[in-house]
């Protein structure tokens, strides 16, 4: 039998409780989420062209290792 892979830090359990939170969540609990991830200010988002989005990961891969 295949193995599943998981990225570093992840397994199976995690991964069910992630499903779990956005399975169960309700339209009033993922409004408060998305609002509240822009009021963060500890992360910026910006419009890429999606063109771009494989070279931005790539940067931003590179910048964390």
């Amino acid at each position: 039998m295949k193995q599943s892979r998981f990225p570093k830090g992840w397994d199976e359990d995690r991964v069910k409780r992630v499903l779990d939170h956005y399975e169960y969540q309700t339209e009033d609990e993922a409004v408060a989420e998305d609002e509240a991830a822009w009021e963060d200010t500890s992360h910026t988002f910006i419009e890429v062209p999606n063109e771009l989005v494989p070279t931005v990961r790539e940067l931003i891969a590179k910048k964390v290792a």
